[in-house]
């Protein structure tokens, strides 16, 4: 009987500690959204999903069980989605990339398992897709995958289908392939999260530590190769005095390739490549601003790996200036570019990036060509540790910008990490300066449990510190910085969770030496199901040419989901700002945003926003400027492929109105084609007597284009 007892026990443990393995089938499904095909009925399945948000560890209030299955080509998943009150499921018709505010089910899966980067395949009850990157602390939705989902509502909840061909995926070589993957599933009226495995309360949200390894035998091994090209026409009128003149008229071809050197190291090469935006950014408040403001990245070539050039150590509070070594959208009109990204081995992360610019013309006339190189390379140490260096530069004739440096993240506690960098730039601006040298170095302590979440950093940037090839907004600082989140969860239906915050920054400004400070306590609360509000009050300075400034205040937000057809977002700031000038001075700067998302039925979505900002100086209560933006985004998805969209846009400030239409079907990302139309309107007209132009109080049109891109993805 002890012998017998022995085994038992020893095969529990074994078994309680076996990677999970999937079924391999001989028939693929239909990837139609219905589970009744015979390849469901007997493969591995899980279903105890547990809550990890708004709180860990609770059984979730509504039942999932998660399907999982493949064959030598392709990753299968199936979900049963289980809801007791099914008319509240929110679910849309609409594009890629747009239903994070829906019920949704999600595929994580580390495809190395190595714990320093994850997919994370997205899927709403109609099958419409958001896909994403994820590694070191920053997720990354720009990313767009080959991979193919359907969904089906049903009187008790709904079903989804997935199928990932492997070809659209990083994996190691070897038979079994180990991965590992973390299944989740969200809805949207409880602002509910469940998932499998369950999270430890004591590890927080670290996910890439906590997910289920699976493996996965005699996959393929073939070599990827893609062939893109693209055909894009351009027609553009602009207004000279008062006639619309048409400057360009173009077609062009663009050729882009990507090879499997194996089945985790790519190389994409592209020539002549089609980089047009077929959605212009929307508006933003860009005047009186201390530096550049953010756009995301959103071209094809320069995303594929694009999330091993995240940096540890960077964006850690919303007044962190260095936010990232590389961002590519540095590279505006790139002529050709080719790029390496994968693994070496278990261990070893490789990025490499050539992109060759072309300027705009200086004063001779002359065009000049900006060669960027980017270098990356990081080493896996253990659990989602790792030491890594990064160089990247911008050259251009006898001038250059240059730096590198070294960055790591250390796992010390199931709960605690500890992330560093040391940046270092070499630049010449022109043929006559000489070199000037600057450095970046980061801290960082992080601690995440279920009840309490805190975070300490240190940064010190010198004044000559460039990186033309990232996004910072400010050098010649000096900062120590802290942030404590302790976390309430009442019992009671009504508030779900609280989360107060107490953060300080205490910082140098080096070219004055005088010390500001950035200090605020703030308190949110999410209550009924989906709703949210947030109040903040702010103590902070801010030096600027010398000179301290008052740049604290007040500032509340309040927004969800009502029902399912309409979702919300209103924000309010009060606080005192500089008048960033030659001759800088005390104002006071109230801004209010609002968003309001309504859909009528599944098709539709009607998406308006307000941005509205007033800046007072403070000696006088003089008005300086006030700017308001109105923007209206009307879409019908015809289905999953197809969507007509209508943009209308307001800008007081400018005395600009901007009107843009497109029609854009998507089979798979790169199986294109998209048509727009686009018309810029201005208040003011030319004066013939006065030879320029005068404001006038009606709109004339000023710029206008038409667009139209195909383009088809070949894989083999």
């Amino acid at each position: 009987m002890k012998k017998i007892f022995t085994v038992f026990l020893l095969s529990t443990i074994c078994f309680a500690n076996e990677n999970l393995k999937p079924t391999k089938v001989s028939k693929p499904p239909i990837i139609d959204g219905k589970l009744n095909e015979s390849t469901w009925q007997d493969v591995l399945t899980v279903s105890s999903f547990k809550t990890f948000y708004p709180d860990f560890k609770n059984e979730a209030s509504q039942r999932t069980t998660a399907y999982c299955a493949y064959d030598s080509a392709n990753l299968y998943f199936a979900f049963r989605c289980y809801d007791l009150e099914p008319d509240k499921i929110k679910t849309s018709v609409s594009s890629r990339d747009n239903i994070r505010s829906d019920d949704w089910v999600c595929i994580n899966l580390d495809s190395f398992n190595d714990q320093q980067s994850l997919y994370a395949f997205y899927v709403n009850p109609n099958g419409i897709q958001t896909d994403s990157r994820f590694a070191a602390g920053q997720e990354d939705f720009s990313a767009d995958f080959v991979w193919y989902s359907a969904g089906e509502l049903l009187p008790d909840g709904y079903t989804i289908e997935i199928a990932i061909p492997l070809k659209s995926i990083r994996y190691a070589d070897g038979n079994p392939v180990t991965m590992s993957i973390f299944l989740e599933r969200f809805i949207s009226r409880l602002s509910e999260h469940s998932s499998y495995p369950e999270l430890d309360p004591a590890m927080g949200m670290a996910f890439l530590v906590q997910m289920e390894p699976i493996e996965y035998y005699d996959l393929n091994q073939n070599n990827l190769f893609e062939l893109l090209p693209a055909f894009t026409y351009s027609q553009k009128y602009l207004r000279q005095e008062n006639e619309l003149v048409k400057y360009e008229n173009k077609g062009e071809i663009s050729l882009t390739t990507k090879y499997g050197i194996t089945s985790n190291l790519i190389l994409d090469a592209t020539y002549n490549p089609d980089f047009s935006q077929i959605e212009a950014d929307a508006g933003q408040v860009d005047v009186n601003l201390r530096y550049a403001l953010y756009y995301p990245e959103k071209r094809p070539f320069f995303l594929e790996g694009s999330e091993i050039f995240n940096i540890a150590a960077t964006s850690t509070s919303e007044i962190d200036p260095l936010g990232s070594l590389v961002h590519t959208r540095n590279i505006i009109n790139p002529i050709t570019g080719i790029k390496l990204s994968g693994k070496i081995g278990a261990l070893n992360t490789l990025a490499l990036l050539y992109g060759m610019d072309e300027q705009t013309p200086d004063t001779s006339g002359s065009t000049n060509y900006a060669h960027f190189p980017v270098l990356r390379y990081k080493r896996t140490l253990f659990d989602d540790s790792y030491i890594g260096v990064i160089y990247s530069g911008k050259e251009i004739n006898n001038t250059y910008n240059r730096s590198g440096g070294i960055d790591g993240i250390i796992r010390l506690t199931q709960s605690s990490t500890f992330e560093w960098n040391g940046i270092f730039s070499s630049s010449k601006l022109s043929e006559y300066d000489t070199n000037e040298n600057g450095s970046a170095i980061s801290l960082r302590y992080n601690y995440d449990t279920r009840d309490l979440y805190y975070d300490f950093s240190l940064k010190n940037i010198s004044e000559n510190f460039n990186v033309e090839t990232g996004y910072i907004t400010r050098t010649g600082i000096f900062s120590a910085a802290g942030l404590v989140r302790p976390k309430v969860y009442p019992e009671n239906s009504f508030v779900s969770r609280i989360d107060f915050e107490a953060f300080s920054a205490q910082m140098q400004d080096k070219p004055s030496s005088i010390w500001e400070t950035y200090n605020y306590l703030s308190a949110q609360t999410f209550f009924l199901g989906s709703l949210n509000t947030k109040i903040k009050y702010t103590y902070s300075t801010e030096v600027y040419l010398g000179e301290k400034f008052e740049t604290g205040g007040f500032g509340a937000s309040f927004g969800g989901l009502i029902q399912t057809q309409i979702s919300f977002s209103l924000v309010y700031k009060s606080m005192d700002a500089i008048y960033y000038s030659s001759l800088p001075y005390q104002g006071k700067v109230n801004t209010f945003s609002a968003i309001f998302v309504f859909k009528p039925t599944t098709n539709i979505e009607s998406y308006s926003s307000l941005i509205y900002s007033k800046f007072k100086r403070s000696s006088n209560d003089e008005i300086i400027f006030e700017y308001p933006i109105v923007r209206e985004k009307l879409t019908y998805q015809l289905n999953k492929y197809l969507f007509f969209r209508g943009i209308i846009e307001y800008n007081k400030f400018k005395r600009q109105l901007i009107t843009d239409f497109l029609v854009s079907f998507t089979y798979v990302p790169g199986t294109v084609v998209h048509i727009g139309y686009g018309s810029l309107y201005q208040k003011n007209e030319w004066d013939e007597i006065q030879n320029r132009y005068i404001d006038v109080k009606s709109f004339d049109e000023a710029q206008r284009g038409l667009f139209f891109k195909m383009s088809y993805l070949w894989r083999i």
